[in-house]
């Protein structure tokens, strides 16, 4: 006979993450499995503990409890090992604004330990690939919301991880800096890495995730793949059943013209 089959790796293992700041609890124990090639939607309301979730999957914030493996390393006692296998575009990214586009690229890759020829050749292949042609010389102060998005997933892209978590990645963004960003991020799912997104965008998720996580109270209230979740409905009424209603719905009779 032969050996069982083993169960595949997943790309991000999240088990009882917890945050705690002064007296509110962020994040209230996540367990969390994303596969490999997805691409996952992570939605939630404001407050809901989405980015600090995210922001702990990637070593940006320490746990206070709990354990985060990106392709079974850990985050947080292995990270030399895990860091070089996730890009990380964080929403409201400061960058050094006083760089060109294209030497933000390099700095960030040179960081990630890549030699100056490979730099420069992915970091002309990004500039292309987004549009970002006539911008490699311009500031990254000069840039347009899209643009900053678009230099900032160059950055996150340049050393080839193999998950790339996002959020909040079109916030702010055009419809055609919308396209290229899109485009790339199928491209990616397609070569065989793992896209996380977190997205306010309910239409969006639904566009372009196969599997999406639903954040409240910094707890999973559902997870899976995409009609797992949906249950047969649209994903915004299935988000509003497990969030809630806002819960005040005041008369505003008095904003009528008439």
């Amino acid at each position: 006979m032969g050996s069982p089959a083993t169960a595949p790796v997943a790309a991000m293992s999240l088990r009882g993450l917890t945050k705690r700041f002064g007296a509110t609890v962020a994040v209230a124990g996540v367990d969390l499995d994303i596969p490999t090639h997805s691409f996952y939607g992570v939605v939630g309301p404001n407050g809901a503990g989405k980015t600090t979730t995210l922001s702990m999957a990637t070593g940006l914030l320490e746990p206070d409890t709990g354990t985060a493996l990106i392709h079974g390393i850990d985050m947080w006692r292995h990270p030399a090992q895990a860091k070089p296998l996730v890009g990380v575009l964080p929403d409201g990214l400061h960058t050094f604004d006083r760089l060109t586009g294209g030497e933000l690229i390099s700095y960030a890759g040179l960081m990630r330990g890549l030699d100056k020829a490979t730099v420069k050749q992915r970091r002309d292949d990004l500039l292309a690939a987004l549009d970002l042609d006539n911008a490699g010389a311009t500031l990254v102060t000069d840039f347009s919301a899209g643009m900053t998005k678009k230099i900032s997933l160059a950055c996150a892209l340049v050393h080839a991880p193999r998950v790339l978590v996002l959020d909040e990645p079109f916030e702010a963004v055009d419809p055609v800096s919308a396209g290229a960003i899109r485009r790339i991020l199928q491209e990616f799912v397609a070569s065989g890495g793992t896209v996380v997104m977190s997205s306010h965008v309910m239409a969006l998720v639904e566009r372009l995730c196969d599997h999406v996580a639903v954040v409240g109270h910094g707890q999973i209230l559902a997870s899976g793949t995409l009609d797992e979740v949906r249950a047969g409905r649209d994903l915004e009424d299935r988000f509003v059943e497990l969030v809630g209603d806002v819960s005040d719905q005041r008369d505003l009779s008095w904003l009528r013209q008439s």
